[in-house]
């Protein structure tokens, strides 16, 4: 009962999160006969987000967010963007988000993110010997917005309820086989 009880206070009053979310997208360079970015979207632009996007979550790239004061709940999200007239993942956008206590703290860790994730594609594009002319770019669709997380308390409550009617109830009877077998050597 006292577990349910503290358990029902947790549900009741939680600790409040915040998701900030973020959306990139992967631009090739501006061409002369290809002014306008966006037209010039080839799928090879998606592997290269994707490959970006797998040093990130790698024991390394963990390690380097760590570093740079990201913790907490974070994703990286290829955003499929295909629809029935583009095929799926030509447009190599991602969903950036994290989770933290505070607004600011979950913005600042996403902006951290991308400034990485742009450190990564651009260390990548160096590696490779490409002229600055001829470099893909990073432009941010939609900044990083903080929101309130908040569950269902009702839903939280029959879940909380429902743990403590099925770990109750074997407690008790094991409680009273135990009593009942202490009266039994006491009386003998």
């Amino acid at each position: 009962m006292a577990l349910a009880a503290a358990g029902a206070h947790q549900v009741l009053r939680p600790t409040p999160t915040y998701l900030s979310s973020a959306i990139i997208v992967l631009k090739p360079p501006v061409t002369g006969n290809q002014p306008n970015q966006l037209t010039n979207l080839q799928p090879p632009l998606a592997a290269v987000s994707y490959a970006a996007v797998q040093q990130l979550q790698s024991p390394a790239g963990a390690g380097e967010l760590r570093a740079a004061g990201v913790d907490g709940t974070y994703r990286l999200i290829p955003r499929n963007s295909g629809t029935s007239v583009t095929p799926s993942y030509l447009i190599p956008s991602l969903q950036i988000q994290a989770e933290k206590s505070g607004p600011d703290a979950a913005d600042a860790a996403v902006r951290k993110i991308i400034e990485l994730y742009t450190k990564h594609v651009t260390d990548l594009q160096s590696q490779q010997g490409i002229p600055d002319a001829a470099r893909m770019s990073i432009t941010l669709l939609v900044p990083p917005n903080a929101v309130a997380q908040s569950g269902t308390k009702s839903r939280g409550l029959a879940g909380l309820a429902l743990l403590a009617v099925v770990g109750g109830v074997p407690a008790a009877l094991w409680t009273d086989q135990l009593l009942a077998r202490g009266s039994r050597r006491a009386s003998s």
